[in-house]
């Protein structure tokens, strides 16, 4: 749906270039013109704020072309004069500064740190500003509380910081009572001290410059309440000018000032005086009490003011920060009721008997409260308030009484002490009584669930994520509302989808809803009724279980029945029902017109899939489904459904007319990979109802408040001084590279010449003990200690170690990850963080092997990328495991799934039983000692063991000096198992006794691995063994960060354990799902055992994927916890060397990143110094212009495509490909879906059936290509009117990293290269031509150096798509034989390879063939032969591209949401 203010909010090119404001901007401050700009003229400001900003209303597309030229960079700050600014100037910046936040520009405070020593003065003038009520617009009001909310949420910005700090400091409280005061200082007496000392700096300063900051909250909470009176049905709309008063705009106010105060009120820093002065105030009574709060258009309003009631009455200490026990608020509740009795015992002695002997429940409900003061005299309901402390003292004169009475009304009072004394639900039983699924209500309602075209204007009643968190309750309760938002967005998605293919309309005659449409995700429901409503658990309200029988029709095609049929337990659907409006028509929808115009959806109710029945009613478990395959005659399916227990007693205690449980009509289902929503709310549900205990030096980083360096290693108690490095250092020369500014030094006895790895590396820095005083010149001294391995084995064994040569940033992130506590590793494109991690995991394996750690990843590609690296290392498979259903993509021959992991146990097993077997019989013990684990660990107790014994008493009975030479080896007991190694033993004494040392820690690791085995013969069920290598086996577990949230539950139960966490792609990762994994286990005594968090990601490339724009921009939901912590300044390690791409490429974003080099290999490798054959550069940005008259089109909104630029990359790619070209080596990108489509369908019509050219290794999205690399990219940007979100330098950076040796950028040039967010890069592009520039005459590969100009041939210019479509076409004409002969050559190369890989089999030796397995392959002979045919071609040509008759929409593809063509069922 794009409606018309979205439309307007868009800015093209083409309006840039017509605006007024470019023209002053090019004459006055534009980058571009900076020679011949003019002198700097104050009035021009006024000019543009007045005409430009204020007669306009702020419009966001005046406003965007304003920020698109710079102009608060280049002039309204660079001539910033406090002295001289007027109210435009600072209006000017302050409208400025609210677009870059509403762009979600995180640098938006920069550019005030040139001139930081105005600020202060330019923030107290808004604050003055944001004070006046005449003299300013409306829209200005909201825009200085737009402002102040942002500054409010900068925390992490020192500058903004300092000043909003003052507003919420400890002197706001001179405005409380001083009863109220007094009441506070009980609580903690360690403010009342504090307090003294602030009242008498305040009382001795002379002029007290604090005064305007001390009460400037209280003065705009009392503009606030003016403005909302002013809504009041009784009071005049007119202000004193006589212009009349717009109450939209009030409205507004309204609703942006109680977001300030719910801003203000979930940061505890702001919260910490604050909520004190909230209360103090009255301004939830006068909000509650309000006429607009019961309005139509106050609906936000009201759900605004109910989120600050839940914040304002938060359970948490205010100045402690310590989350409140549920004891603790019953605790204060009892005493504020308490005290109202004791109030009616004193003032009311003989006429409130009944109410201050009952007991607390008795008279804390709001009814109980609201009857007995709303009927009592005015005055009377003042004195219990002032009892309370809640208003000033009532006195004995009467004009002062009289005074207070007409300033708190009685309702008034009456609310204040209700809101102060009433019974407050406990937050987590609200939670527990919360549906999980959401309803139509919630589905369809805009100011909860905004539609896509949210352009981050407006107010939410929506939790924000902000860089600060109450406690952990906020922070899981925050995600859990938002990502139950977020699911519901998409669950809305689906269903308007379904609903529009489905096509309800109303039958003529009868009074029902038919359908004339069909979807594959749909059934319409033959029938439906509840099957059982279970009693309630003891002490809840809802049925334990509610269970639906549905009855359905699947139809006969066979691809949709065996869907529907193959529901597993657990899959969520939904039941619908829905109608037609009256004015819809049932064959003609519109999905361009909004869904609500034309079906009325009546009820959404959510459901779990239980299984299907069979014909008797009976139950089809999952088991049977695939082995026995009971087959039900007819199309009649029944689905037995588990219901949302809580919305189903929502529903009953509503009592409709209508049982809204008759009403279904359609049951929908949804995409499997999608739909597990459900399972991760349950995760964070049952996560807020047990005692969440998060390591203690990790709790208040992630809460964001306490020092950011606290979680380090380097301030932790229990850092490690000494850490053997195992392979991560090559040479003693490469440890000495690693630490730059660090003294190294070798260890007694050892010469330098002589260390060779693994080393041992102890760090002064980090000696805890008391005893040893360390000088501090020696602090940064590495004792280094080479090591030498003790052979564990006879046979020869070459342990796969490291051969990357880690850079120092690399060393010190393995360093930093072997040590306890929090690290995080930024890594940049390139720089190896795959590397790193699997580094760390080994070190970590191999120095404490008793510790298991589990890896966490956002995809399952980047998961098996770093469990293929592990495995490649000196890991012992048996302590491998891969979770989830992504283990088929590893590309290894071996299992590591759970159940590949116990086969490859159990034959392991027999492999060492045999060893044993082998071993009795060299030792001439007879008996069947192999048969079990554990026959074979009396064994090697009682036989082994004992031989050995008697052995080691030969030889130290005399001395291995004393013995004779060369009869260890005659002594020897096991001689005989080793007999299969020629040449065992020298004959030296010495070396022969290591000899034997080695045999038997060979024999003791077959027994210590049977030992470890044993549980497995015990165990006979696959789960359980499944469960046992989980929780016990396996060292080194790998999951999904999804898969962690959704077998949350199973693994608490099975007691699962680890002790390290590593991360990777943790900043693609939602704040939530990131948090999920420190939780897969039960503390130990009240404490975490969780040791080490390693976070690997990029906050520089794209975040967390948030579907919804309102989510994402307003609550700030794509922030993952990597990101945020990085804004909090907790310390990282940025890998600062990239080996992906040649220099020249890299530049494009290595600004981006403080410090980012390259490798030496990008410097000498071949690959890197060659150029690009067949092009002049290694990368360019092509300039398409407009291709038959069209630029961008969009055939449905947000679908956005542009033929020209498809054309181009198809023929760019062919020219490649005939120039030699791998076609697996390239891949095509794009930033939008709808040409992703495009670029798909043009080149399966040019190339995908031409064997010669074939598809590129990957046409795909940027967005959906991160953490993926190729050799050589073609990019298309597809806008050619407005930017577009490549705007956002995070997919930037992303799209200009993901090649190695070539970048061709397609695009429109004078659209993207004046945007100041790109301009670093498009300045390095801008050093080549804008016009594609080949040599077609230079084939693949070359041998020319990239700088060098070629010698064989004059470089060709292509001027436009039609130019290089045309050159192409006629360059594969010409080179048709070549490519030809070439390609069958390597077919009869391919066909030999084959034969020698598979030689014919002779017949003799095969088994008679039977009559029935002859027809089986002679009918699969015929298909392949028929298949074959079809593919084969006469001749292979590649086709004229005609684009003079091609329409650019020609080729579109459908709009996600709209119905595709399907093909409807058969009848």
């Amino acid at each position: 749906m794009v409606t018309k203010r979205h439309q307007e909010a868009v800015v093209t090119r083409g309006a840039i270039e017509n605006d007024t404001i470019s023209a002053v901007a090019a004459k006055f401050w534009a980058p571009f013109t900076a020679e011949t700009h003019e002198n700097f003229d104050a009035k021009l400001i006024d000019t543009i704020y007045d005409n430009e900003m204020l007669k306009t209303s702020f419009n966001s597309r005046k406003i965007m072309m304003l920020e698109f030229s710079q102009y608060l960079e280049a002039y309204l700050w660079p001539n910033y004069v406090p002295e001289k600014a007027s109210k435009a100037w600072n209006m000017s910046i302050v409208v400025m500064i609210n677009e870059k936040f509403r762009e979600r520009n995180l640098d938006s405070w920069n550019c005030f740190t040139k001139k930081s020593e105005h600020f202060p003065h330019f923030f107290k003038s808004i604050l003055q500003l944001s004070l006046q009520e005449e003299g300013l617009a409306s829209s200005e009001h909201c825009a200085l509380l737009t402002f102040l909310v942002n500054a409010f949420g900068s925390v992490e910005t020192p500058i903004v910081h300092k000043e909003t700090r003052k507003l919420v400091s400890i002197e706001i409280w001179a405005g409380l009572l001083d009863s109220q005061r007094e009441d506070l200082f009980k609580k903690q007496k360690k403010l009342k001290k504090i307090w003294e000392n602030v009242r008498q700096k305040m009382t001795a300063a002379a002029a007290d410059n604090n005064e305007f900051e001390r009460t400037y909250l209280w003065n705009l909470i009392e503009k606030f309440k003016r403005v909302l009176n002013s809504l009041e049905p009784n009071e005049a709309q007119e202000s004193e000018e006589g212009e009349v008063r717009d109450p939209i705009d009030s409205i507004k106010y309204c609703e942006r000032f109680i977001e300030l105060l719910i801003d203000l009120e979930s940061i505890l820093q702001t919260r910490r005086f604050f909520n004190s002065v909230l209360h103090s105030s009255h301004i939830l009574t006068h909000c509650l009490l309000s006429s607009l709060i019961s309005t139509d258009a106050g609906s936000l309003f009201f759900q605004l003011v109910q989120l600050l009631k839940f914040y304002a009455r938060f359970e948490i200490d205010d100045l402690s920060g310590r989350q409140l026990t549920h004891k603790e608020v019953s605790e204060q509740h009892y005493q504020s009721v308490t005290r109202l009795q004791k109030a009616a015992f004193r003032l009311f002695n003989e006429t409130m008997k009944e109410f201050y002997v009952l007991n607390v429940s008795g008279v804390d409900t709001r009814r109980a409260l609201q009857k007995q003061f709303g009927d009592m005299n005015h005055a009377e309901v003042y004195r219990f308030a002032e009892y309370l402390h809640l208003v000033p003292a009532f006195g004995e004169d009467p004009n002062h009484q009289t005074s207070l009475l007409h300033l708190y009304p009685h309702q008034h009072l009456v609310e204040t002490i209700t809101l102060h004394c009433e019974r407050r639900p406990n937050q987590l039983t609200q939670l527990n009584e919360k549906p999980l699924f959401p309803t139509e209500k919630v589905i369809w309602d805009e100011n909860i669930i905004p539609y896509e075209n949210y352009t981050g204007d407006g107010v939410l009643a929506l939790d924000k994520l902000n860089l600060q968190f109450l406690t952990l309750h906020d922070y899981l309760l925050r995600n859990f509302n938002l990502f139950q938002l977020e699911s519901t967005y998409e669950i809305r998605q689906d269903l308007e989808d379904v609903l529009f293919r489905m096509k309800p309309f109303q039958h003529e005659s009868r009074n029902e809803t038919v359908f004339s449409g069909w979807a594959r995700m749909a059934l319409q429901i033959d029938h439906f009724q509840i099957s059982e409503v279970a009693k309630p658990l003891v002490g809840e309200k809802s049925p334990a279980v509610v269970r639906g029988v549905v009855t359905v029709n699947i139809g006969r095609r066979q691809d949709i029945r065996q869907e529907w049929e193959n529901l597993r337990k657990h899959d969520v659907c939904f039941l619908v029902a829905c109608r037609s409006r009256k004015s819809a028509s049932g064959l003609k929808f519109d999905v361009r017109r909004p869904f609500s115009e034309q079906i009325e959806v009546l009820s959404v109710r959510g459901c779990d899939v239980e299984g299907m029945l069979d014909q008797d009613g009976h139950l089809l478990e999952e088991f049977t489904a695939w082995e026995k395959k009971a087959k039900i005659p007819g199309d009649l399916r029944k689905f037995r459904l588990l219901l949302d227990p809580n919305q189903y007693r929502i529903d009953m205690e509503q009592g409709t007319k209508d049982d809204i449980y008759d009403t279904f009509n359609l049951i929908v289902r949804r995409d499997s990979k999608t739909n597990n929503f459900k399972a991760v709310l349950q995760t964070i549900r049952d996560l807020l109802n047990t005692e969440c205990v998060v390591p203690d030096w990790l709790t208040d980083v992630i809460l964001g408040y306490g020092e950011p360096d606290s979680a380090h290693y380097s301030k932790l108690s229990s850092a490690v001084p000494e850490l053997d490095f195992n392979d991560t250092f090559l040479s003693f020369a490469h440890v000495k590279e690693s630490f730059p500014g660090y003294k190294i030094e070798l260890a007694d006895g050892f010469d330098e010449k002589e260390a060779v790895p693994p080393f041992k590396l102890e760090f002064k820095e980090l000696e805890r003990r008391q005893d040893v005083e360390i000088k501090p010149g020696e602090l940064r001294t590495i004792l280094v200690t080479p090591l030498t391995r003790k052979k564990v084995t006879p046979y020869s064994y070459d342990p796969r170690k490291n051969q990357v040569k880690f850079t120092p940033s690399q060393v010190e992130a393995i360093k930093s990850g072997m040590q306890p506590g929090l690290t995080m590793v930024v890594g940049p494109p390139g720089t190896g963080k795959t590397d790193v991690a699997v580094q760390i995991i080994s070190n970590i394996y191999h120095n404490w092997p008793n510790q298991r750690t589990l890896i966490v990843t956002h995809s399952n590609q980047a998961l098996n990328q770093l469990f293929e690296k592990i495995i490649a290392l000196d890991v012992d498979e048996r302590h491998l495991l891969r979770m989830g259903h992504g283990e088929e993509a590893l590309e290894t021959e071996k299992d590591f799934s759970r159940y590949g992991r116990v086969n490859y146990v159990l034959k392991e097993r027999l492999q060492l039983l045999n060893c044993v077997e082998k071993l009795a019989k060299a030792l001439k013990i007879v008996g069947d000692v192999a048969y079990t684990c554990e026959n074979a660990g009396y064994f090697f107790r009682f036989s082994v063991c004992r031989v050995w014994e008697e052995f080691l008493a030969k030889v130290t009975s005399k001395g291995c000096n004393k013995l004779a030479e060369g009869i260890i080896s005659e002594i020897f007991p096991f001689t005989g198992f080793f007999k299969d190694i020629p040449d065992l033993f020298s004959g030296n004494n010495s070396a022969d006794l290591k000899v034997a040392h080695s045999c038997w820690r060979h024999i003791e690791q077959i027994f210590e691995k049977l030992d470890e085995f044993r549980a497995f013969e015990l165990l006979r069920n696959g789960r359980d063994r499944t469960e046992y290598l989980l929780v016990k086996e396996a060292k080194i577990i790998a999951m999904t960060c999804t898969h962690a949230a959704l077998r949350r539950n199973e693994l608490v139960k099975l007691g699962f354990r680890y002790d390290n966490i590593v991360m990777e792609e943790a900043a693609q990762i939602l704040e939530v799902e990131t948090f999920i994994p420190l939780l897969l286990q039960n503390p130990q005594d009240g404490h975490n055992r969780l040791k080490r968090w390693i976070m690997i990601g990029d906050h520089h490339q794209l975040p967390p994927v948030v579907q919804n724009q309102a989510f994402q921009k307003y609550s700030n939901m794509e922030q993952s916890l990597f990101a945020r912590l990085v804004r909090l300044s907790v310390p990282n390690v940025q890998l600062d060397r990239q080996g992906r791409a040649r220099a020249q490429i890299a530049e494009l974003y290595q600004w981006r990143y403080n410090g980012l080099g390259n490798l030496p290999h990008v410097d000498g490798l071949p690959q890197f110094q060659n150029a690009n054959a067949g092009f002049a550069f290694p990368f360019q940005f092509i300039d398409i212009p407009d291709f038959n008259g069209h630029g961008e089109t969009q055939p449905s909104p947000h679908f956005y495509q542009n033929l020209g630029e498809a054309e181009y990359a198809c023929a760019l790619y062919t020219y490649m490909r005939i120039l030699g070209y791998p076609a697996e080596k390239i891949s095509i990108l794009t930033t939008y879906n709808g040409q992703a489509q495009l670029i798909r369908d043009v080149f399966q019509r040019r190339c995908d059936t031409n064997p010669l050219i074939g598809m590129p290794a990957k046409v795909s999205t940027v967005d959906k290509y991160q953490g993926q690399q190729n050799d050589f990219i073609i990019l298309s940007l597809v806008k050619t009117r407005n930017i577009g979100h490549i705007r956002d330098v995070r997919r930037l950076v992303v799209a200009l990293s993901r090649a190695r040796l070539g970048l061709y950028v397609l695009g429109r040039s004078k659209v993207f290269m004046d945007c100041l967010e790109l301009t670093p890069a498009m300045r390095i592009f801008a050093k080549y031509p804008r016009k594609l520039v080949i040599l077609p005459f230079e084939a693949h590969p070359t041998i020319r150096k990239w700088n060098e100009r070629s010698k064989d041939g004059e470089p060709m210019e292509i001027q436009d798509t039609l130019h290089m479509t045309h050159f192409v076409h006629e360059f594969y004409m010409s080179n048709l034989p070549a490519m030809r002969d070439a390609y069958e050559q390597a077919m009869n190369e391919y066909m030999e390879s084959q034969r020698l890989l598979n030689p014919p089999i002779d017949e003799t030796q095969m088994d008679v063939e039977t009559e029935h397995e002859k027809k089986h392959r002679e009918a699969m002979e015929r298909k392949k032969k028929q298949e074959m045919d079809d593919k084969k071609e006469a001749d292979i040509h590649f086709e004229d591209m005609d684009h003079e008759m091609q329409e650019p929409a020609a080729t579109a593809a459908p709009a996600p949401g709209a119905p595709a063509v399907e093909e409807p069922p058969p009848k």
